[in-house]
Order: structure tokens, then C-alpha cells, then sequence
């Protein structure tokens, strides 16, 4: 058996001291390897989705010319960021106007223009028609769209926008959107509760729900890891926009809501906003939900088959209704 000298018996302990902080030191490190290497990716993917621009394909683009009668005044105003964004203001006809019609348009295919069919519809029939190309899109300054959240702060800064021009401040308000869009209408509703009624069109409820939706379509449920770490950038990037929502904006506000959406839509599906709305505010006559089953995403407004598909009159003189029984 080895003998050790009283040196070396003082000295063992220490020993073992030093080899328990080397322990706990890669033991931390790993920990802090386990919180920031997710972080980091979460912030890589986000920004791959977002971190772009979006410009109107020709495909889509359409010109005020081919609509009869139609006027436009175009305008500038200020976001978030002093960043210059695109407002057009679309009227035909008389100038006694029923309210004032503001749209917010969807995500990854430019700015308002590919729905000027639709707001030509509206603006044919005694409504005027504010709409604007969101931060990042078409003639709007911005080096990409940034996030979700960000469609709500566009649209806040538009309605601010419109609030301070005279001569529309006795038109009554309302809001139409189609999927980010609709998300953002309804979720600025508890910053102006002026605005009397919403239609929101194929929408969502949060910014969290969307990147949700599409991260199980690649990575399972495996998604559900990373929400925490994603959630934590929009709050660093966006602030409380962040923690906007449809269903926070409809506990804010008095507004009419009308929700419309295809049960096979797989861009947004239902459970991710028109489900919750259903379920939450059914018994509400605040609300009206109106149901498809075979349109899809992207042609939420239109009836036929795709190589003859049309504006669906029918469901937007119920808009045009409810909009006015709400003015």
C-alpha cells in the first residue's frame, strides 16, 4: 500500500477541488451552449423568412387605367422607423362617401396592388378606399418586411395617418384584410377604437401561430422547441407589437368583426385564428362567421374554377353590408 507524506495529504484536496471547478465550469458551459446555440438558430431561420423584400409579381400586377372611373391620390407617410411608406387613397363616383374603407393586404407577394379588383369593388360603391404597400413591399421604403409584427405597426402608423387628415375625420371607419393582413386589422383594433367594424379575410391570430404552422410542415412538432427562443427575438425586435393578437385586439375594442375562411386552407389553417374566433365569440353578435370549404388560401374572394375564377359579388355585398349596418 503507497504512504503518503503530510504534504501530500494537505495537497489531495485540493486536488479534488480544482477537478470539481473544471466540473461545474463544463457543466456551465454546456448549459450556456444549450440555451444560446437554439437562440442563435432561431434568430438564422427567422431571418431567412424575413429578412427580404416583396415586389409585385407582373402576373399579378394590375393598372388603374382598366378600372372605369377609378381615381387614385397617391401619398407618403411615416412608420415605426421613419421609413417613407406608400399610402394610395382609391375613390370613383360622388363625394358624398358612406366611410372610409382601409385595407391591408397579405404577405409574400408585394404590396396592395394584385387586389385592386377588390378595392375598385368597394370603391364603386360609395366607400373611400385607403390602403398603402407595408414596410418592405413594392413602393414602400424598407430593406425587407421584417416580421408579422410589423404589419400591425404599418397599418397603427396608417391609421394615425388617416386620423390626422381633416378632411376625413367625420367618415366612420373600417377595416378589410386578407391573411397577414387580416391578422394585423384585427390586431390593431385596441389601439383605435374608433374603427366601427373589420372583415377580417383567411387571418390568423398571432405572428407565434403563423411561424408555428409553418415550421410543422418541416420540422414536426420538433417546432414546438423553438417557439420559446423565437418568441423572445420578436419581443427583442418588435417590442410590446410582439405580444399583439386578433383575440387581444377584439377584447380591446366594441368593433364589429366579421371572419371569413376556407376549411382547407393550408397556408393558415383554421385553428389558428378563425377556429378560436368561432369558439371564443359564437354566442357574440359583435360577431358574423362566414365558412367556406374548397377556396383555399389565396382566392378566399373569388368563385369558379381556377382558369375562370371570378370576384365573388355575392360574398362581398355581404361585406359591403355589414360594413354598412356598422357605419
Amino acid at each position: 500500500m503507497k504512504q503518503y507524506t503530510d504534504r501530500e495529504r494537505k495537497a489531495r484536496p485540493g486536488k479534488k477541488k480544482h477537478t470539481g471547478r473544471i466540473v461545474a465550469g463544463i457543466l456551465l458551459a454546456l448549459a450556456v451552449l444549450a440555451m444560446v446555440l437554439p437562440f442563435v438558430g432561431s434568430i438564422l431561420i427567422y431571418e431567412s423568412n424575413f429578412n427580404r423584400r416583396f415586389e409585385t409579381d407582373e402576373s399579378a400586377r394590375r393598372y388603374v387605367e382598366d378600372y372605369e372611373g377609378l381615381n387614385v391620390e397617391e401619398c407618403t407617410f411615416a412608420s415605426d422607423r421613419g421609413q417613407k411608406l406608400a399610402g394610395y387613397l382609391y375613390s370613383k363616383g360622388s363625394d358624398g362617401k358612406k366611410g372610409l374603407l382601409v385595407f391591408a393586404h397579405g404577405f409574400g407577394g408585394g404590396g396592395h396592388n394584385s387586389y385592386l379588383e377588390l378595392l375598385y369593388y368597394f370603391a364603386s360603391n360609395d366607400y373611400l378606399v385607403f390602403t398603402y404597400d407595408a414596410t418592405g413591399n413594392d413602393k414602400s421604403e424598407g430593406t425587407s418586411v421584417r416580421g408579422l409584427p410589423q404589419g400591425v405597426i404599418d397599418l397603427d402608423y396608417a391609421l394615425r395617418y388617416v386620423e390626422s387628415r381633416e378632411e376625413w375625420k367625420d367618415l366612420p371607419l373600417v377595416l378589410l384584410g386578407h391573411s397577414w393582413g387580416a391578422y394585423s386589422i384585427c390586431s390593431v383594433l385596441e389601439f383605435h377604437p374608433d374603427v366601427r367594424a373589420v372583415a377580417s379575410c383567411s387571418g390568423f391570430d398571432s405572428s407565434l401561430d403563423m411561424i408555428e404552422a409553418e415550421g410543422r410542415k418541416l420540422a414536426g412538432d420538433g417546432i414546438s422547441l423553438l417557439l420559446p427562443f423565437l418568441s423572445f427575438y420578436e419581443r427583442i425586435k418588435f417590442g410590446a407589437y410582439a405580444d399583439s393578437s386578433s383575440m387581444t385586439g377584439f377584447a380591446g375594442s366594441k368593433a364589429r368583426v366579421m371572419a371569413i375562411h376556407s376549411m382547407d386552407d393550408t397556408i393558415v389553417p383554421p385553428r389558428y385564428g378563425f377556429e378560436k374566433y368561432v369558439s371564443a365569440y359564437r354566442e357574440d353578435e359583435r360577431f358574423t362567421f362566414v365558412r367556406f370549404e374548397d377556396r383555399g388560401h389565396n382566392h378566399i374572394f373569388h368563385t369558379g374554377e381556377p382558369e375562370e375564377r371570378c370576384l365573388d359579388e355575392a360574398l362581398l355585398g355581404a361585406i359591403k353590408e355589414f360594413f354598412d349596418e356598422s357605419l
